[in-house]
């Protein structure tokens, strides 16, 4: 094996997918000075790795499970404006919560975001009416530039038309408007892959075991290679902390006497089985404040999210039964008894949302970012939204670009240096793909299913036709993981050459649906290991 000495100079990029060996990577990450080290690899980090690689910076990017192995893979998988916020009157925020929505499926990633029609139900004696939500969903089209079209008042009738479990007893009007949705987990590897392509080096499940400092200011990490116990370091001339519900504890690292600055709310999330197509979301308000979501997605049904208050180990947070009866029991306001059986569900998961300290309610406390800058120099940023990930990059660069001893020089300004809607790898027409895969399938024999065509294409894009290729050149890979899943052996293979994965934990439940379609049995685990240590 080659030993690299040092990391690529800024600009160059490595073989598009490449995936060095976690030794060589190690090596690379200790053997040079990097300009900014983030810690941290759900989407808030990996936003910043990409941005910061993109100008030119020289990164690393690590964190002590998988990439969006926490918060970033428990989301609700929306990219949305923010409808509730406008109960507060933030309307410059959902309009800006738009425009990076719009940014996202339509310029960025289009390939892994889908518009999505959102049905608000009316009920008699629910906490708003419709006027008043009629209203409220044509404002949110307007800051959206009616890029969705025009939210309006709907039928029961209709609305049963394309939501056939949609509870109608005591139903007034449907309120109609459009955001949209995504697989979270698939859009922050892609991510991390973008990061990687403009330079950044990265490496999952590495723990940081400490901080280096030099002359008081921290300047580095210890970590240790989850994966085979390797102890290595990084050194850098800034270190940004990503760590979500862990930020205080990172900060401690850095300050024993560091106060908390941050609180955790639980979302929990059930997914069942569909008892019958759904062609639109449900979004079933509980009280003034609180919506309750039943969401198609991934041919499953999603039902939550829970808003409550979180103390505790954030590496512990579960889903108990009380949130699956508080889930269940919340969408029956709005769908039927038949949808919500308890057979049908295949998955529940739970993650923890960070919120600004200081008291209140979780569910009306603001989704802003926290970013805190510590004795030893270190920068804490937390918090934050899904929808605006790009944006909390550029904020988090610009935040650098004021810090002493700044990574960037005095002619790089973070914003003029990168494109506002840099595209994700494999951007692409996912139906011209999925016309491809149909058409370009292995060959001999049997074209490949058309499932697992449209699945290819709506999760990797144009890089689906690799993992056909793959499956071309090794036909027991073109076989599927389970007869009730999409998904086939090229992508474990494809997981573990170019996207990172070390676990069968890492290929079912985030590179992968079989998880979340609760397939996957020990059977298919074990295989999935097999392949992954090859």
């Amino acid at each position: 094996m080659t030993t690299l000495q040092s990391v690529p100079a800024p600009g160059t990029r490595p073989t598009a997918g490449s995936r060095p060996e976690r030794a060589e990577t190690r090596e690379r990450l200790s053997a040079a000075t990097f300009d900014l080290l983030v810690i941290g690899g759900g989407i808030l980090g990996i936003s910043t790795a990409w941005h910061a690689a993109q100008s030119g910076l020289r990164v690393a990017l690590v964190d002590a499970g998988d990439f969006a192995g926490a918060t970033s893979s428990a989301s609700s998988k929306l990219l949305h404006g923010g409808l509730r916020y406008l109960q507060t009157g933030a309307v410059r925020l959902v309009a800006e919560n738009h425009f990076e929505r719009r940014a996202v499926s339509r310029q960025v990633a289009p390939h892994l975001a889908n518009p999505l029609t959102f049905y608000l139900p009316v009920y008699k004696g629910g906490p708003h009416g419709a006027a008043k939500l009629g209203a409220g969903v044509f404002a949110y089209s307007a800051l959206s530039a009616f890029g969705d079209g025009v939210g309006h008042l709907l039928s029961p009738a209709k609305a049963q038309q394309d939501v056939p479990e949609l509870r109608t007893e005591g139903l007034k009007a449907v309120a109609v408007y459009g955001d949209d949705q995504m697989n979270d987990a698939r859009m922050a590897l892609m991510t991390v892959r973008a990061a990687a392509e403009a330079g950044a080096v990265v490496l999952n499940h590495a723990e940081v075991t400490g901080l280096r400092f030099t002359r008081g200011r921290v300047s580095g990490a210890e970590l240790r290679d989850r994966v085979d116990g390797a102890e290595f370091g990084v050194q850098a001339r800034l270190v940004l902390n990503a760590t979500g519900p862990w930020v205080d504890h990172l900060r401690r690292m850095e300050n024993p006497d560091a106060a908390p600055s941050i609180r955790l709310s639980k979302g929990a999330h059930l997914v069942l089985k569909r008892t019958a197509p759904w062609r639109a979301a449900l979004a079933t308000p509980i009280d003034k404040y609180r919506i309750t979501f039943a969401l198609p997605w991934e041919d499953m049904l999603l039902l939550g999210t829970t808003d409550e208050e979180f103390e505790g180990d954030p590496g512990e947070v579960a889903v108990t039964e009380g949130d699956i009866d508080q889930i269940l029991d919340e969408a029956a306001f709005s769908v039927r008894d038949n949808q919500l059986k308890r057979e049908l569900m295949t998955y529940a998961f739970a993650g923890l949302r960070v919120l600004p300290g200081g008291p209140g309610d979780t569910s009306k406390a603001k989704r802003e970012t926290v970013v805190t800058e510590g004795p030893g120099g270190m920068l804490s940023v937390a918090g934050g939204k899904w929808t605006t990930f790009r944006h909390i990059g550029r904020t988090v660069m610009n935040k650098l670009a004021t810090l002493p001893g700044r990574p960037l020089g005095e002619d790089m300004e973070p914003q003029s240096q990168l494109p506002k809607r840099l595209p994700l790898p494999g951007i692409a027409n996912p139906r011209a793909v999925t016309h491809r895969l149909l058409v370009d399938g292995p060959a001999p024999g049997p074209r490949m299913a058309a499932d697992t065509a449209k699945h290819l294409a709506t999760h990797y894009g144009s890089l689906a036709l690799d993992i056909a290729r793959l499956a071309e050149e090794r036909p027991e890979l073109a076989e599927r993981i389970h007869p009730d899943a999409p998904e086939i052996w090229a992508q474990v293979a494809y997981a573990r050459d170019h996207e990172w994965a070390e676990t069968a934990e890492d290929v079912l439940r985030r590179r992968t649906t079989l998880t979340i379609r609760g397939l996957d049995t020990e059977d298919i685990r074990g295989k999935v290991e097999n392949l992954l240590r090859r």
